[in-house]
């Protein structure tokens, strides 16, 4: 039976691991053993997927991202081009650190822009978004919007990708329309 993903002939895909229909994997990137990827992914060029990296439907990795051991990305998520995760808080060379791996979690619908580094043991919250060399060092809110080094939240932003504007704890998307309430730090849908 014909695989129903697609490996390019120059990537390594270890065995075993699971590869939803409908995926894409491109040159030069290694899928390494018991790792789970969901249906219609599209996975660049130059990518490392580790040991146990869990990623949902739909999720788009552009070039050279490493995806670490203990990183879960949900569906609809976006890596940009060369963003990283990390797994251990304290590396050294000389001592092993892989029982002490931190957990990261990446909700439905987040963007995490070119050249990001998000540090291991924290959570991006739904349709958040990541600007480009962000350092995210905390958990994120739902649909924050975070920059610099270290990130900090500059605004809030629509599940379509646009920023929003909040009035009076309310907001309109210019783009789509959708609708959303803020109370205190907390965005929502309505």
């Amino acid at each position: 039976m014909d695989k129903e993903y697609f490996v390019h002939e120059s990537s390594y895909v270890d065995e075993p691991c699971s590869i939803g229909k409908g995926t894409k994997i491109w040159h030069f990137t290694h899928i390494m053993a018991h790792c789970r990827i969901g249906e219609n992914c599209n996975i660049g060029q130059n990518v490392v997927i580790s040991p146990e990296v869990v990623l949902g439907n739909n999720v788009k990795i552009q070039n050279n991202v490493s995806v670490y051991t203990g990183v879960r990305c949900e569906d609809d998520v976006f890596l940009g081009p060369s963003c990283v995760f990390t797994n251990v808080i304290n590396p050294r060379s000389h001592v092993s650190r892989k029982s002490e791996y931190k957990e990261t979690v990446v909700k439905r619908g987040a963007s995490i822009g070119a050249n990001a580094t998000i540090v291991c043991g924290h959570t991006i919250g739904r349709y958040a978004f990541i600007g480009a060399g962000a350092v995210v060092t905390k958990d994120v809110p739902d649909y924050a919007l975070m920059v610099g080094n270290p990130a900090r939240q500059r605004g809030w932003m629509c599940q379509c990708g646009e920023q929003l504007n909040f009035v009076d704890g309310q907001a309109q998307c210019v783009n789509c329309r959708r609708r959303y309430g803020k109370q205190q730090d907390q965005v929502k849908e309505v």
